[in-house]
């Protein structure tokens, strides 16, 4: 059975991942190296598909790919999808989670609520998300990521 600790670990090693790579982004060889890591470490692109829908995307919403993903983190010339610019590049100085819940089973751990991401400012910008953990050999590999911003009821003007 999957632990709560255990996805509370993977959360902590993402949101750690994260600033991580934004701390790297003036050495982009470093940067490049780290992020292309962070997939390998916490995604499952390498054993299966992967649901990724990340919060800053409009034309290419879905992000079914290694490459795909990089390119939402990092950007970068050779970015896969012409709209990104670099997510975690931001940079971000802290990565905190509040879960609303989790399911945990055997082989399968569901974390959902809001990421909160701080900005060398201060600033906290909130996320919603949805993360789907797959145990593959002892360790929790992302194979859901769904994230976007809250809804907010726009004003009707007349």
């Amino acid at each position: 059975m999957i632990s709560k600790e255990q996805v509370l670990e993977a959360q902590n090693n993402w949101g750690n991942g994260v600033v991580k790579i934004g701390s790297l982004k003036e050495n982009r060889v470093d940067c490049e190296k780290f992020a292309s890591e962070f997939l390998d470490k916490l995604y499952a692109f390498q054993t299966g598909t992967v649901l990724f829908k990340p919060t800053k995307c409009e034309i290419e919403q879905f992000r079914p790919t290694k490459p795909e993903a990089l390119s939402y983190f990092i950007a970068g010339e050779n970015r896969a999808c012409d709209e990104d610019k670099g997510f975690a590049i931001q940079p971000w100085t802290k990565v905190r989670f509040e879960n609303s819940n989790l399911i945990l089973e055997e082989n399968r751990a569901i974390a959902m609520g809001n990421y909160f991401f701080t900005d060398v400012n201060g600033n906290e910008a909130k996320v919603e998300y949805t993360f789907g953990y797959k145990l593959i050999n002892g360790e929790l590999k992302i194979d859901v990521h769904h994230s976007s911003f809250p809804y907010t009821i726009s004003e009707v003007t007349t």
